[in-house]
């Protein structure tokens, strides 16, 4: 069996069961600042083949200058078979790939460690480090602090590092007039020195600045994506509210109507069966609209409003058991169990998720309750078809049911998910080995144990 912290360690999405609701959930990955990757498709393919378009135009412009405009003698024909080897490869991408295709991280640093290594040829050829435009190799791994990970803007700073170390020590003569013009070698070694300091210094400033404008991007992503979610929950709200007013009244005729069928109907009538069952699906349609107008806060500050995990966890679990689905909770904590609050959050939304597993377990549910002093984790378990992966894609999303023809509305394990969040839980979905799903629902025991506030 699968436990709740595995659970919890893959729950990128979380997974749903095969034809019910589905529930969201933050998808797994690398933060924003982190330092091994989780760039991937942050920047499109398109945007560094226009940067390298520019670069290509500037090296071709400066080459024919100095050749033509200076009268300088510059190596023309290998400078250009240099500056051709990128135009070519911007055609071959530009033709193979979409305008809209985007680089890993690693394709990104490989595009940009071409850039680096095409420029210091460029340069060995036209006077190494002695030539001004040298500065231009800091260029690429700027850029790459901006977009890329610290690992694969360090591997190109080390690309850096072993060009200007080659140029140093190799490069053809600085193209210059009738008087050639050579720099001491302690100039040269300085220039050096400061290109390898400068591209440490501004891709570390860089990478820290552009990571918290990342992680404040993401944050506020996410805080959307949260008020987002409270829109939906306070519309379902109101729609709750509209409907036990509206359904008040003809269910009330149902009822009068079903207890005049069954004053009519004899004791051994066929009909006897059906109107029997009427009345206590009325009855049961009532105690639903009873259940959403009642004021959560009321129960919270009554006198049982303090009970064990356990009670609490029964109180959900009692109005889903039936005959022909068996019903268990195991305890297995450590410790003295978790007195709690009557969370109505956790009462309803655990309900809901019960509900959905007793729909489609063959002939159990288990609800499985442990506890240690960090953390309290449920676990609700049964022997259904387990996960369907065909809707991995669009979980979370309310009003997404896989059956529409027992007329639910896709609400249940949404609403589960975002009321159970509300208490400080969080929920995965998998499968279990030996088949059915599993739902693992994890509380900070600290947050779950907290006194109620002063009202």
């Amino acid at each position: 069996m699968a436990g709740p912290d595995s659970l919890m360690a893959r729950a990128g999405p979380p997974l749903s069961r095969g034809g019910g609701d589905a529930v969201s959930g933050k998808s797994g990955g690398v933060a924003p600042g982190d330092w091994r990757g989780g760039f991937d498709g942050r920047v499109r393919l398109r945007t560094l083949v226009l940067i390298r378009w520019i670069a290509v135009i500037g090296q071709l412009l400066a080459l024919l200058f100095v050749q033509f405009g200076l009268a300088f003698r510059v190596p023309l024909a290998a400078g250009l078979a240099v500056v051709g080897v990128s135009v070519l490869l911007n055609l071959v991408l530009t033709l193979i790939y979409p305008a809209s295709a985007r680089l890993s991280d690693r394709g990104a640093a490989a595009y940009l460690a071409f850039d680096i290594v095409q420029l210091a040829v460029l340069l060995g050829l036209t006077g190494g480090l002695e030539n001004p435009f040298a500065l231009l190799i800091l260029v690429p791994v700027t850029i790459s602090a901006t977009i890329l990970s610290l690992l694969s803007t360090g591997a190109l700073g080390l690309v850096v590092l072993i060009c200007v170390a080659a140029l140093d020590f190799r490069h053809l003569p600085l193209p210059w007039g009738a008087q050639a013009l050579t720099l001491p070698g302690l100039y040269v070694a300085g220039t050096a020195a400061a290109l390898l300091l400068g591209t440490a210094f501004i891709a570390t400033y860089v990478w820290q600045v552009a990571a918290e404008a990342r992680r404040m991007t993401d944050a506020l992503a996410a805080t959307q994506m949260a008020l987002a979610r409270e829109q939906q929950l306070s519309a379902l709200g109101g729609l709750a509210a509209a409907a036990a007013h509206e359904l008040g009244t003809p269910l009330g005729t149902i009822t009068l109507v079903a207890k005049e069928l069954s004053r009519e109907v004899t004791a051994g009538s066929p009909l006897a069966e059906d109107v029997a069952l009427l009345s206590s699906q009325a009855e049961r349609c009532r105690e639903i609209l009873t259940r959403l107008s009642h004021r959560p806060e009321a129960e919270s500050h009554s006198a049982f409003a303090l009970m064990p995990l356990s009670a609490l966890v029964e109180a959900a679990v009692a109005p889903h058991r039936r005959s022909r689905v068996a019903l268990e909770i195991e305890l297995k904590g450590h410790g003295p169990q978790p007195v709690v609050r009557r969370h109505a959050e956790i009462v309803h939304g655990l309900g809901n998720l019960v509900q959905n597993a007793v729909d489609f377990a063959r002939d159990a549910v288990l609800i499985v309750i442990d506890w240690d002093a960090a953390e309290v984790r449920l676990l609700v378990q049964d022997d259904g078809p387990g996960i369907d992966p065909d809707i991995l894609g669009a979980l979370g999303e309310p009003y997404l049911t896989t059956r529409p023809d027992d007329g639910g509305m896709g609400l249940g394990v949404f609403i589960a998910q975002t009321l159970l969040g509300h208490t400080g839980g969080r929920v995965a979905f998998g499968n279990r080995p030996e088949g059915g799903c599993e739902v693992a629902i994890l509380w900070p025991r600290a947050i779950l144990e907290a006194p109620a506030p002063v009202a």
